[in-house]
C-alpha cells in the first residue's frame, strides 16, 4: 500500500502533527525549529535523555518507524505519521521487559542516564536477531556512550536477555 503524502503547514511557526507513541495515537503541536527529543520530553516522555544534543551520545535513542534513531537530530514536524517507541513503552516497574530485568541483574545500570538508549538499541537488535554474537551486540551499542562502565556488563545483559526471551 502506498503511503499517502500529507503536506504540513506551519501556522505561526507551529505544526500540528499526529503520531503514534508507544502504541497510542497522539497529537502534538511542535515548533518549526523543534527537535523530536524536546517535543517528546515536553509531552511527558522523559525517558529519552538530553545528553549531547549533537547525536554523539545515544541517550536520546528511540525506535522511530521500526529502527533506532537519535531524537535530538530529528526535526519534530517530520515525525508526522511516525510510530515511535520510547523507553516508557518497553516495560513497566511491575512488568519489566526481559532486557530491563537483565540490565539490573547483570549490574549494567549505574547512573542510568545512558540505559534507555542502550535498552532501545538492544531491543531492536533482539527483535531482528534473537541470537546475536558479541560483535553484533557491540555494533548495536556503538553510539550509546556510558561514562560509568566499560560496557562489559551491558554486553552481558544483552546476552542474558536473549536467553530469557528464548525461554519465554
Amino acid at each position: 500500500m502506498k503511503k499517502e503524502s500529507i503536506r504540513l503547514e506551519a501556522v505561526n511557526g507551529v505544526f500540528r502533527i499526529s503520531l503514534t507513541v508507544n502504541g497510542v495515537k497522539k497529537n502534538f503541536a511542535v515548533k518549526n525549529n523543534e527537535f523530536l527529543l524536546n517535543a517528546l520530553r515536553r509531552y511527558g516522555y522523559k525517558g529519552a535523555k538530553k545528553g549531547c544534543d549533537t547525536g554523539d551520545c545515544g541517550s536520546c535513542t528511540v525506535i522511530f518507524n521500526g529502527k533506532p534513531a537519535l531524537a535530538c537530530l530529528i526535526p519534530a514536524f517530520t515525525a508526522h505519521g511516525a510510530e515511535i517507541t520510547t523507553i516508557e513503552g518497553v516495560g513497566t516497574v511491575r512488568n519489566p521487559h526481559p532486557l530491563q530485568e537483565a540490565f539490573v541483574e547483570a549490574g549494567a545500570v549505574q547512573c542510568g542516564f545512558c540505559i534507555p538508549g542502550m535498552i532501545l538499541s538492544s531491543k531492536h537488535l533482539l527483535d531482528v536477531n534473537p541470537s546475536p554474537s558479541e560483535d553484533d551486540i557491540k555494533k548495536y551499542l556503538d553510539g550509546n556512550l556510558c561514562r560509568c562502565t566499560g560496557y562489559v556488563k551491558q554486553i552481558q545483559a544483552v546476552k542474558m536477555a536473549a536467553k530469557k526471551i528464548k525461554k519465554a
